[in-house]
């Protein structure tokens, strides 16, 4: 009960959500008046203004020019987020955050969000078996719970008519919200009429917003599952896959193993055998310009390994990751797929770890796990429906978290324009709400509080990836190993103390014997140190 209590008032504590579209804004009223600004519970006021938490102003955008590569303008929802739908927000003050300004921001905690808590990641082969299943059985919740504070939309802004008189959102639970904003981020652009769109774009891949997007994506996952599960410890864990020579995670009681049956889908074994993909259609979608609606489509799909190989002759290495960590210049050139020596173009897997140049018909580093995967997340709009991708993207991120360190770069070097649509340092990622920069999450996790247990020093990493496990196994059954210890105190007391009273008993009897068998002879005894000292010690 006492558990129960203080995960309800963290949650309190916590307040709203962040991400789109929050419930309270996801109306006829909303769209009208183009204002998300909720009120937060704790002084009924909005966005928490009597509190001094935030206040409700204009969204400013950016109006520095995107790069060549999406020649468009005004037919995208997308475009200088979030104005399509809103044009007043909640600004936060301090430390405070959420859609409403009832929660902290990353790395922050308390009723007031004043105290700063770093959390680890750790590589989840590291992780003891009941750490594993608990990760998994926290999926598996966020699948089947639908999201308290916000929906999707299942219509572009036009279709909701001029005055949101037809709003068009819908229920999804944790998990897919999160699968349908990487698709919704990625997705075509409509250019008007059934299959007329423009492939070139994508809001959070093939430019310099990919770290910085996938960043933000992971804290707010993380952020979710902990306030779904009242687990405020929890984190995300990683895989290491430098030097991988197989899918070590796609085991049962991991991310699901192979269907012995039929190869591309997950063994019953798996709780992931039961799950519904969404979002994995986009030639249907683009056919009927249309959005992914979150409607269930099918098993999820796998076959790591069978992949082409041509493609991708093999999967990253220590070295690659050591060279793609060494180059210097974050973006270069056009700033897109076909940049050479850029760290992120390299990070991202469309230049070579061996050269920093730009390669056609081939995937590396993070592209290529995806490939190799040979299913569900070789598609970039459907992956996230993949667990792997969580796993996957962690890694990535400390990579990155590593770059930042070694060159500890300024916010200049990301670039201020002409960076594909939706990349420049200042436009709002999407679709997140509250609004995030690109450029204010290019800096180190140090401000966010977490860190990577292999990026710690040696002392640091043995009590993360070694002690922490059994301390926390401790912890859990800490009731169990006291209730051991005093029963076994007051049997062994019990033992002491019969075995105590049966020798004083066997000693009497014992000097009983000797005084009726040996009578007047008994001086003879110490007449003789011999045989008293053997008797003696016979008798002991």
């Amino acid at each position: 009960m006492r558990t129960v209590f203080v995960s309800a008032l963290l949650l309190q504590l916590l307040g709203t959500s962040f991400c789109q579209f929050p419930r309270p804004c996801a109306n006829s009223e909303g769209l009208r008046t183009k204002e998300c600004c909720p009120v937060w519970d704790g002084d009924g006021s909005a966005c928490g203004a009597m509190s001094g938490r935030g206040f409700c102003n204009e969204v400013l955008v950016s109006d520095e020019p995107h790069g060549p590569q999406y020649p468009h303008r005004g037919i995208d929802d997308r475009e200088r987020w979030p104005l399509a739908f809103f044009n007043r927000t909640c600004h936060c003050a301090g430390n405070y955050g959420g859609f409403n300004c009832g929660e902290c921001r990353f790395g922050y905690w308390g009723s007031n969000c004043a105290e700063y808590r770093e959390s680890v990641r750790r590589n989840i082969m590291t992780m003891s078996t009941a750490e594993q299943q608990k990760f998994v059985s926290y999926l598996n919740l966020a699948k089947n719970t639908v999201s308290r504070d916000y929906v999707i939309s299942t219509a572009t802004r036009a279709e909701m008519g001029e005055n949101g008189e037809n709003p068009m959102f819908s229920e999804i639970n944790t998990y897919d919200l999160f699968v349908w904003m990487h698709y919704y981020v990625s997705r075509d652009a409509f250019l008007g009429g059934p299959g007329n769109v423009w492939t070139d774009i994508d809001f959070a891949h093939e430019s310099a917003a990919f770290l910085p997007w996938h960043r933000v994506f992971l804290l707010h996952w993380e952020n979710e599952i902990r306030k779904l599960t009242g687990d405020f410890n929890f984190t995300l864990p990683y895989w290491d896959w430098r030097d991988a020579q197989s899918c070590e995670v796609c085991t049962d009681a991991l991310m699901g193993g192979r269907s012995s049956l039929t190869p591309n889908i997950i063994s019953p074994g798996s709780v992931f055998s039961s799950w519904k993909v969404i979002c994995t259609q986009p030639e249907e979608y683009n056919s009927r310009e249309a959005l992914c609606n979150g409607t269930g489509e099918g098993p999820l799909l796998r076959n790591p390994g069978n992949h082409d190989r041509s493609r991708i002759p093999r999967l990253p290495t220590r070295a690659d990751v050591d060279f793609t960590v060494g180059l210097t210049e974050y973006e270069t050139g056009t700033m897109d797929r076909f940049s050479n020596l850029s760290f992120r173009n390299v990070l991202e897997g469309f230049a070579s770890p061996e050269t920093g140049m730009a390669v056609r018909g081939q995937s590396t580093m993070h592209n290529a796990l995806h490939v190799f995967m040979n299913g569900t997340m070789s598609s970039v709009q459907g992956s996230a429906n993949d667990p792997i991708f969580l796993l996957h993207h962690a890694f990535i991120d400390s990579i990155f978290e590593r770059w930042l360190r070694t060159h500890m770069p300024l916010r200049a070097s990301y670039p201020f324009a002409n960076a594909a649509i939706g990349h420049n340092d200042g436009y709002y990622m999407v679709p997140f709400m509250p609004l995030f920069r690109n450029g204010e999450y290019f800096l180190s996790n140090k401000a966010l509080g977490f860190e990577y247990a292999y990026l710690l020093d040696p002392g640091q990493r043995f009590v993360q990836e070694f002690l922490t496990p059994y301390l926390e196994q401790a912890q859990q059954i800490w009731q169990w190993l006291l209730g051991a210890g005093i029963l076994g105190a007051l049997i062994t007391a019990v033992l002491a103390a019969v075995i105590v009273v049966s020798r004083r008993k066997w000693k009497r009897n014992q000097r009983r014997k000797r005084a009726s068998s040996y009578g007047e002879r008994q001086p003879l005894l110490q007449s003789s140190s011999e045989e008293g000292s053997a008797s003696y010690q016979t008798t002991l």
